[in-house]
């Protein structure tokens, strides 16, 4: 095993520890972290399996296996930005619903409060 391969096997099992942790302090929730795991899955399997990019790459027309990894991970990141936003807009609504209710709910205390001194 060359020296790289292993620098990154045991980052990656850093990185698996690291998630872990986070998922039982529930600081990350279950279906973001599926996403990290299966990253570090794919990162950990190519790094046992050296050949198994340039297997892949060409399977997908790249001659480059470099060219493919930084394209699909920018592809990637592409869509799990598009994912969070969507999540974004979808809590900002929300919040904005909530502070609408709120503000109407002080309200009609303030005039339940007024009419039981009257």
């Amino acid at each position: 095993m060359a020296k790289i391969q292993i620098i990154v096997i045991c980052t990656n099992l850093i990185f698996l520890a690291f998630i872990a942790r986070l998922i039982i302090k529930a600081k990350l929730r279950e279906e973001y972290a599926i996403v990290w795991l299966l990253i570090t899955v794919l990162l950990a399997l190519f790094s046992f399996w050296r050949k198994g990019l340039d297997v892949v790459s060409k399977l997908f027309g790249v001659y480059e296996p470099a060219n493919f990894v930084f394209t699909g991970f920018i592809f990637f990141i592409l869509i799990y930005l598009l994912h969070l936003s969507i999540v974004n807009s979808k809590l900002q609504k929300s919040i904005t619903k909530l502070t609408q209710e709120l503000a109407l709910l002080k309200e009609q205390l303030k005039e339940t409060n007024k009419s039981k001194i009257n």
